[in-house]
């Protein structure tokens, strides 16, 4: 006991001194910066000594990457414009929007060519013709992206504009920082630039650009109508949630620039344009998924990657917010952030593959689903196949197992020993199965069931106690929907018969009572001219095996003939065959005068009153 809390008190200790330890080398920090921004004249004038000693000066240098981004931007705008005439599908839209950016870089690097030849000047034309490039595809991705979303092009066009105009600045501002640390400018001097001129204005353009846009994003985020509760919850939260991470993110950035460990403003800038996309990206792939998955030619794997992709996106963004926000804090604690990534990659990887693998199967067993429902051909929604009524079962087992082993997965690669839990697991399982009798009964009769094809979702069957419609098929029971509506959940293991009604094919017999003296030639007559007419109806002709026929006399009853008809049907049809053959029969029998003689009633006739 005494160890115990001797361990205790040591890692209390040891906690102690680290957030100490953190807090003063923030405070260190601090008086850094604040020590190196009045150096900022210093810096000033090493900045124009060392621009003295290439060759060049500010301005002339200001003037030559002028040049050079209006030329880098005029190729790339004019061979988007003419290249975007001319494509119309995705990928070679993409193609056309590559094409444009190689030219942009050769046009510039080509009028660089002829502006300088001193290797820093060559350097700093590069920087800008590279940033200028990635500026404009950024650009036209953006606002591709955004105007295809169901929002339309009206409001969602005016927020990619704010959009780009702040990512811009970001990335205007990134090439400002490159620029100054090639010429070996001061650290004072760019902290000043880059925190004052550079980083605030373009979190609080973000910021802006959110509070104009708010119910933009908040439809954005919501999608179209039908919604879960949570969808509208997340819709209704989701500006409120981007102002926070805007808030913390630069937040920590400003952290970590004090602790000496600065985050690259390349990944803060990516990240914070992923979270605000985040929602158009996840719909734009979802949506054309599902167009895919409809499409009899669609790739099986490539359904699948598109999937993925909206999981991959969602990983990209947490890995990115995860380094943002965890960089300053493990610094400070000296943590081993090599060992950390390298684990974060490998359950991501893990993940990734787990995801892939969760969408092929659900795009297989979708695909099954959806192929299955057209093949029904609209009979009372039977299933053509058994594989049609075991697609959920199947699916839901496969994506069990594949959670299971990305699990496992995960804790080997972190370190965890899975073998006690197996074991342990294995334990639990089989003493739940000595204690769990009934339910063991029951899926191992519900296996027997469905591997002998007993019955299928959407067909009718009557079983101990209970009868109706198959509307749902589970690991442990069976509901079944009565026609008038109440709905009955049948464990396996207490059915001992089954009958179904909607298999294959059944056969209607109906039978009427007419007077004796009926000339029966005539019924016969009647009775194939009705089912003549059924044949070429349309309606009722498919569903018929064997038409409407007489079978002649069946019985005498108290003087009465009973004559029976017959025909055969597929079961979901007979229901609306029964109705037609009735009411052509009826017709017939008033048309030729032959009379239908009731039921006489059973039971002893009452007593005279008496007098």
């Amino acid at each position: 006991m005494a160890e115990e809390t001797s361990t205790a008190s040591n890692d209390v200790t040891a906690i102690v001194s680290g957030v100490e330890q953190l807090i003063n080398r923030f405070v260190a920090g601090l008086d850094l910066r604040f020590g190196q921004f009045r150096t900022i004249g210093s810096d000033m004038d090493a900045l124009r000594a060392s621009f003295a000693a290439g060759g060049t000066s500010a301005v002339t240098l200001t003037l030559q990457i002028i040049l050079v981004v209006a030329v880098t931007a005029f190729g790339f705008l004019f061979c988007r414009r003419w290249f975007g005439r001319r494509h119309e599908s995705a990928w070679r839209k993409l193609s056309a929007l590559l094409g444009a950016a190689l030219i942009a870089i050769v046009a510039g690097v080509v009028v660089q060519r002829f502006l300088s030849a001193d290797g820093l000047a060559i350097r700093t034309l590069r920087i800008w013709i590279i940033a200028t490039t990635f500026s404009l595809v950024v650009f036209e991705a953006l606002h591709a992206l955004l105007t295809k979303s169901p929002l339309g092009r009206g409001r969602l066009g005016r927020f990619a504009r704010g959009l780009c105009i702040a990512v811009g600045w970001g990335l205007f501002g990134m090439a400002v920082m490159a620029t100054l640390k090639l010429w070996n400018a001061g650290a004072g001097l760019r902290d000043v630039l880059g925190t004052l001129i550079f980083v605030l204005p373009a979190f609080a353009m973000f910021i802006l650009i959110l509070l104009f846009h708010r119910k933009t994003l908040a439809g954005a985020v919501a999608g179209s109508k039908p919604r879960a509760r949570w969808h509208n919850w997340l819709a209704r939260l989701w500006p409120a949630i981007i102002a926070g991470f805007l808030a913390v993110t630069f937040a920590t950035t400003q952290i970590a620039a004090t602790l000496g460990v600065g985050l690259p403003a390349g990944t803060v800038l990516l990240t914070v344009v992923i979270v605000f996309q985040v929602p158009h990206i996840d719909a734009l792939i979802a949506s054309r998924a599902n167009v895919a998955l409809e499409a009899v030619r669609a790739s099986i794997v490539g359904i699948a990657l598109q999937q993925t992709l909206r999981f991959a996106v969602l990983v990209a963004m947490v890995t990115m917010l995860g380094a943002i926000w965890s960089t300053p804090l493990a610094s400070g604690f000296g943590i081993n952030l090599h060992s950390i990534t390298t684990e974060a990659l490998q359950i991501g990887l893990i993940t990734t593959g787990a995801a892939f693998a969760w969408n092929l199967l659900g795009t297989v067993m979708g695909r099954i689903a959806y192929r299955d429902g057209n093949q029904a051909d609209g009979h009372g929604g039977v299933p053509s196949s058994r594989l049609g009524t075991l697609v959920p079962l199947i699916g839901w087992v496969g994506k069990t197992s594949i959670a299971a082993m990305a699990l496992l997965s995960i804790l080997v690669s972190v370190g965890v020993n899975v073998w006690p839990l197996i074991t342990g697991l294995s334990v639990f399982g089989l003493a739940i199965g000595f204690g769990s009798q009934t339910l063991v009964k029951d899926i191992v009769s519900g296996l027997f069931f469905l591997l002998d094809d007993a019955f299928r979702v959407g067909e009718y069957i009557e079983t101990s106690g209970a009868k109706g419609t198959v509307e749902k098929i589970s690991v442990r029971s069976v509901t079944l929907r009565n026609p008038r509506g109440p709905v009955a959940t049948i464990p396996y293991g207490q059915i001992s018969k089954v009958v179904n009604f909607s298999r294959d094919w059944a056969i209607e017999k109906i039978a009427f009572r007419v007077s004796f003296d009926t000339d029966m030639e005539l019924v016969r007559k009647m009775f194939k001219k009705i089912g003549q007419d059924l044949l070429v109806d349309p309606e009722l002709s498919p569903g018929i095996i064997e038409t409407f026929k007489s079978q002649g006399i069946a019985n005498v009853e108290d003087g009465t003939l009973v004559v029976r008809g017959k025909f055969t049907a597929r079961p979901a049809d007979v229901s609306g065959i029964r109705r037609a053959v009735l009411k052509a029969v009826h017709q017939a029998f008033r048309d030729n005068d032959i009379r239908v003689v009731p039921k006489p009633l059973t039971g002893d006739a009452p007593a005279p009153a008496a007098s």
